[in-house]
């Protein structure tokens, strides 16, 4: 089953966000290869695909897990989560239907 990973970035994240952004990449690169991402982006604080210095508020991953349980432990296990990028995380099952 897919999951919706929705996380909010602290204030100011940009400078943790880069730190971390090889390790979490290539996590998400690694559920690509096995099949199982469906979409995943961050949030542009400002209304354009590339907000400069305004950064990024979050990020969106969909992908498909084992359970409930698997997908909050890869959520937990995000380099954003060790690098204090995100204030908030939130796992919900995810029902894809169109396209």
């Amino acid at each position: 089953m897919y999951y919706a990973i929705i996380s909010e970035d602290v204030e100011d994240s940009q400078p943790l966000r880069s730190s971390a952004r090889p390790a979490h990449i290539a996590r998400l690169k690694a559920l690509r290869d096995e099949g199982r991402l469906l979409v995943a982006g961050p949030h542009p604080a400002l209304d354009t695909p590339e907000p400069g210095e305004a950064g990024f508020t979050g990020s969106l991953v969909i992908a498909e897990f084992d359970s409930l349980e698997s997908a909050q432990a890869w959520a937990d296990a995000d380099p954003y989560v060790d690098a204090g990028v995100y204030q908030q995380v939130t796992v919900k099952p995810f029902k894809a239907v169109l396209p």
